[in-house]
């Protein structure tokens, strides 16, 4: 049986850093934000509280119910792939350990919201007149970046096979 080193826990430890900063922001937001009232920091920038049961940009959020439970198992799944994904991974692949550390880190930061509250809590919303961008928060943007991170590397870094 493997022994799990140093730098596999560390990219753990990234993922684990992604999920309490997640969830304090979003125990903070929680308990001094009134849901749905913008607090503006500029004129196309503002925390709203909101309460997300769909998945990314809300996709199934009128489904009844179901969906919470189909997107945790999805999570729980994802998460336990990649777990095992970057334990697997050579030392020297540092950016994909990365990437799938941020990934790791907001899936179950997301998923803990799911499970506990029912639906995600959003809060940083963008947007240019009344044209909005879906409300995210950090788990997103851990998540969002990590993919952005395996698309580049996929395209940009070479690698031998064995």
């Amino acid at each position: 049986m493997n022994v799990i080193g140093r730098h596999t826990l560390m990219w753990y430890a990234i993922a684990l850093v992604i999920i309490v900063l997640d969830q304090w922001s979003k125990s903070w937001i929680s308990g001094n934000f009134v849901f749905g009232q913008p607090y503006p920091f500029t004129s196309f920038f503002n925390f709203t509280l909101l309460h997300n049961t769909g998945a990314a940009f809300s996709f199934l959020s009128e489904a009844g119910g179901w969906q919470r439970w189909f997107f945790s198992i999805i999570a729980t799944g994802v998460s336990a792939a990649i777990i095992v994904w970057i334990a697997r991974l050579p030392v020297s692949q540092r950016w994909e350990a990365l990437a799938l550390a941020l990934v790791l880190g907001g899936a179950l930061g997301n998923l803990y919201d799911r499970i506990t509250l029912g639906y995600v809590v959003d809060f940083i919303v963008f947007h240019y007149k009344q044209y909005y961008f879906p409300a995210f928060n950090i788990a997103d943007m851990a998540i969002s970046t990590g993919a952005f991170m395996l698309i580049i590397d996929m395209l940009f870094f070479k690698r031998e096979h064995d």
